[in-house]
């Protein structure tokens, strides 16, 4: 089954443990390849709600020692997606983060267990074709640079999907999919992504009403629109519709209410950092909508250069999270830099949510950099426009300069 060497020296191992198809079947694997060794499960609450659900009598009964689940929902929020929200980060400009902000924080805490077992190594269940290899690793790495790491996918014989259901069937494990029903799925409070099956095909569309589960599409949400107002302090939400509520409380109204209202589903063909295109259909509900009220928000209260450079290091911010490169110096400046921006992005926004749809309806801070009597088309008397002749002369001083001289160079040639 394995081409793996089988080393005599490790004997207890902390695996990334989800319960879904690959890690359901690594913990036997572990204990039919690495001879004699523990299996102790990890696994970290993110938000993933009903797949926790059995998760430790069937970690147990596969061969585990035995199972942590940690409760990593609050600190995701707050340390990770709260931070990328407010770097206004989106991977290729659409992606909203979902898969790769969570890895880091689960990869942490596994460090942290193992160090504490006395763990010779670390597993995870990814592939060798995608991005959360290298994100649970380098995240290892920069924790326990000597740790051993494990990546069955790498080196067993197990080539598809299909040949892991047959492991698992042989193995009498029990599966929450059948291959019918095999996509790659990764939920947590924040998304929840579909790759695998007919969604490999990038011609082909998504069949919405069978795969999607934290919302509904656009053509079954309600035909009346709906309102809701996000109040924030220095670039964090803070309440909905007036009303206080913790992180968890936060995201989980705003998927309800952006599900509902057929909010933050995309379809994206993406560029992997191993190299290769991918298809895949995402669900953001709550994040879409944070989003883009946070986004208002800045147009309100941010001055000109400072959002426009922002803007352009957003891009660099959404590499380094999806490449997995959360614990870096880069980052941890990018961030510094980003909370500065935010001491003034205070205020609410009212935005109305229509059939896929969100609409800015209204806009209020105490920061506000917007002078409605500066900008008025009515008569003012703070703005005098004969001052704009000399600030387009000397503005366009250097065009005029070179037009000048490019036509005196050509009639000396004449």
């Amino acid at each position: 089954m394995s081409d793996c060497a089988k080393d005599n020296k490790i004997k207890k191992i902390v695996l990334a443990y989800s319960g879904g198809l690959d890690t359901s079947i690594i913990i036997p694997w572990l204990k039919e390849n690495y001879e004699g060794c523990e299996v102790i499960a990890v696994s970290g609450n993110v938000g993933q709600a009903d797949e926790l659900e059995g998760l430790e009598e069937k970690a147990i009964k596969t061969g585990a020692s035995k199972i942590y689940i940690e409760d990593l929902r609050k600190e995701f929020i707050t340390d990770f997606i709260y931070p990328t929200v407010k770097a206004g980060a989106r991977y290729e400009n659409r992606y909203l983060l979902g898969t790769s902000l969570a890895r880091p924080i689960i990869a942490k805490r596994i460090v942290e267990i193992a160090k504490a077992e006395g763990a010779d190594a670390i597993c995870h269940g990814c592939t060798g074709k995608g991005n959360d290899q290298v994100r649970f690793e380098l995240t290892i790495k920069a924790f326990a640079p000597e740790m051993k790491i494990i990546a069955p996918w790498r080196i067993w014989g197990i080539k598809s999907r299909d040949e892991e259901i047959d492991y698992a069937e042989a193995h009498h494990i029990p599966l929450k999919i059948n291959r019918a029903t095999n996509y790659s799925k990764d939920k947590n409070i924040w998304h929840l992504s579909h790759e695998g099956l007919d969604l490999e095909d990038p011609a082909n569309e998504p069949m919405y009403d069978k795969i999607l589960e934290m919302g509904v599409s656009p053509e079954k949400a309600p035909d009346k629109a709906a309102y809701v107002t996000i109040s924030f302090k220095k670039g964090i939400p803070t309440a909905v519709d007036g009303k206080k509520l913790d992180p968890v409380a936060l995201i989980t109204r705003l998927n309800k209410l952006g599900g509902e209202n057929g909010i933050g589903i995309l379809d994206l063909v993406e560029n992997r950092l191993v190299g290769m295109k991918s298809r895949g259909v995402y669900e953001t509900p709550g994040g879409t909508i944070l989003y883009t009220a946070h986004d208002a928000l800045e147009t309100l209260t941010l001055d000109r250069d400072t959002m426009h450079t922002k803007q352009m290091l957003a891009g660099k911010f959404a590499e380094l999270v999806y490449f997995g490169q959360w614990y870096t110096p880069l980052r941890e400046a990018l961030s510094a830099f980003v909370d500065k921006t935010q001491e003034t992005v205070t205020g609410d926004v009212k935005l109305k949510l229509y059939k896929g749809n969100i609409i800015l309806s209204s806009l209020t801070s105490p920061y506000s950099l917007y002078d409605e009597e500066l900008v008025t088309f009515g008569e003012d008397a703070v703005y005098n426009q004969r001052d704009a002749e000399g600030f387009i002369n000397l503005f366009g001083l250097p065009m005029k300069v070179r037009a000048v001289l490019d036509a005196k160079r050509a009639n000396a040639k004449k």
